[in-house]
């Protein structure tokens, strides 16, 4: 691929003074790089490419998204997402690219556009951030001479740019020739209903936040904006072409949904009764009402041991005390059949076996780091981190598929602790791993889109916020990770992670309430973010530093207080519909 088109190429559309803003303040390189947009057919594909303007006769952009890997997927090359492979050291800084601008080129065929959103930031200057189908944001793209309208006017050749109820300048890309459009309800699980608008947000917020393709978008829209503004939508719409001068949808449309104020929450007291909720036979009698107090006031102390069983799935919640003594007898059982396993394999067998090795290495460094400043845990020769490595090392023999990976030693030390028993840690393990296993799979597929949902949760509570963050190259919300994939284990005191994590098992008031207890930490720092003069690597810095800072109590009110100002959201819908 070249950086400028061919004779046997077809430039369809090219703007000069498009910048990008690299944000190295601290370094002698210029921070922003000047550059061209176009839309070039290479062999009759349409792509979307940026490339300095230095040395533009002879490089070539680096490629996001080059060919189709065995199995059909996206082969990812060259785009760097922001964030530390290794996700435990997010106060490491970015590190500085290149100096070459060429470093910061990029080509995207348009078929892989999966989402656009534009936003004004300083200056009354225009930026895009563009989305991958791959999870992958591209660097925001700074248009310091105009020229949006007629970039998205000559893309609207190729794809169709869909507007979101939620946050109008958000915006779903699909190609321009698809007729059925039924697979991509399918997969984005569409609302059948359109008063279950902010049901479906809180549970899947990046399918939902789009208003649908075709059929089902005038329905969306008569239901959250008014009806004055239905007649805006022939703007961009390739059926209807000419005519108006406006930059389509972005200047002509505006949110329809008003959220409200957050109302004011309050917390309740831990759950300090037990035997009085079991019936004669040692059944619960009432589950949900049990998970309600859990998830207001968390459980105290004395009872945990017993409780975080049922919560995990070690107890069925129906299950007498003699049933109960019979599955602890049966997990015991199956417990150590698998630890003999590994325990059996000889050194001569582990030389061969280098998978085994690579797991076992792996626990035996984890967790000599883990939790060690916890009195269960610390010392040398502490029996806690045997029972530590040996629950890891027998993890390993049920789930041999996934393993062990870094971060699981960090959510077992909690239920070792509260159960001090080996087979119940274990078989507690099992039953949070079946809540998060995805956050450890290889692909990391799982993490993108959470990290994805949260960004656009975020950008319909607080687009100001996403616009700061945008402009500082930190729209990703790269600097969550850590926060997602062990569940906000390292930013919470010891004591406050078992009340966070038996809050979030209850799965209440929604699935993904963890990702409102990020929204809610982001919002608590909005102040401190905007209007000051953070670049990505302070911003990092800042997150990484709330660390044993935030203070549980309110964080949860504040998660609680957004899931129902966008639950009043729901009810506005419906009342406007009636």
């Amino acid at each position: 691929m070249h950086s400028r088109p061919t004779l046997h190429d077809t430039l369809i559309f090219e703007k000069e003074g498009v910048y990008l803003h690299t944000n190295a303040k601290k370094s002698n390189l210029d921070t922003s790089i000047p550059g061209f947009i176009r839309i070039v057919e290479r062999a009759g594909i349409p792509a979307l490419e940026w490339s300095p303007v230095e040395d533009e006769a002879c490089n070539a952009p680096a490629v996001l998204f080059s060919k189709k890997d065995g199995e059909g997927g996206l082969e990812d090359t060259h785009f760097e997402p922001g964030y530390e492979p290794d996700w435990a050291v997010i106060s490491t800084v970015k590190k500085n690219r290149e100096p070459t601008p060429t470093k910061w080129a990029f080509s995207l065929p348009l078929s892989e556009l999966y989402s656009l959103r534009r936003a004004r930031f300083s200056l009354g200057r225009n930026f895009l951030v563009l989305t991958s189908r791959g999870g992958h944001p591209l660097p925001p793209l700074h248009f310091h001479r105009g020229g949006t309208r007629e970039l998205l006017r000559a893309m609207h050749r190729y794809v169709i740019l869909d507007p979101s109820p939620v946050d109008a300048r958000l915006f779903l890309a699909f190609p321009n020739d698809s007729g059925d459009t039924s697979p991509s309800f399918d997969r984005l699980q569409l609302l059948d209903d359109g008063s279950d608008l902010v049901q479906r947000f809180i549970h899947d917020p990046y399918a939902t936040t789009f208003g649908g393709f075709s059929k089902v978008t005038n329905f969306f829209r008569a239901a959250i904006k008014p009806p004055q503004m239905l007649h805006h939508r022939g703007a961009h719409d390739p059926a209807h072409p000419g005519g108006q001068e406006e930059e389509p949808e972005f200047e002509l449309i505006t949110c329809g949904v008003e959220l409200g104020p957050q109302p004011q929450v309050t917390r309740g007291q831990p759950l300090d009764r037990w035997d009085d909720l079991l019936d004669s036979e040692g059944r619960v009698m009432q589950p949900e009402r049990i998970k309600e107090m859990v998830f207001r006031g968390g459980i105290s102390p004395p009872l945990r041991k017993e409780l975080w069983k049922f919560m995990l799935g070690f107890y069925p919640w129906s299950s007498t005390h003699s049933e109960r003594e019979e599955i602890l007898r049966v997990k015991t059982d199956e417990y150590f059949r698998m630890k003999v396993q590994w325990k059996s394999v000889s050194e001569e067998q582990e030389m061969r076996n280098s998978l085994l090795r690579g797991y076992r290495n792996l626990i035996e460094r984890d967790v000599n780091r883990t939790d060690r400043n916890n009195t269960f845990f610390s010392g040398n020769d502490n029996p806690g981190l045997t029972l530590l490595h040996d629950v890891l090392m027998t993890y390993c023999m049920y789930n041999f598929d996934l393993g062990y990976v870094q971060g699981m030693s960090d959510l077992l030390a909690p239920l070792l602790f509260v159960t001090q028993n080996e087979v119940e840690s274990f078989w507690c393990l099992t039953g949070f791993m079946d809540l998060v296993h995805l956050n450890f799979e290889e692909s990391q597929e799982a993490m993108k889109k959470q990290l994805l949902q949260l960004s656009l949760l975020l950008r319909a509570l607080d687009p100001e916020l996403c616009d700061f963050l945008d402009s500082q190259d930190s729209g990703s919300l790269c600097f969550c990770f850590r926060w997602l994939l062990i569940w906000f284990k390292r930013e919470f005191s010891f004591e406050d992670i078992l009340t966070l994590w038996e809050v979030l098992w209850t799965r209440l008031p929604c699935e993904n309430f963890h990702l409102l207890v990020a929204c809610s930490i982001l919002e608590s720092q909005r102040g401190e973010l905007i209007g000051s003069d953070h670049d990505f690597n302070t911003i990092l810095k800042h997150i990484n530093e709330l660390t044993m800072k935030l203070d549980l109590q309110s964080v949860l009110r504040g998660a609680e207080a957004i899931y129902l100002q966008l639950l009043s959201c729901k009810v506005s819908l419906q009342s406007s519909q009636t």
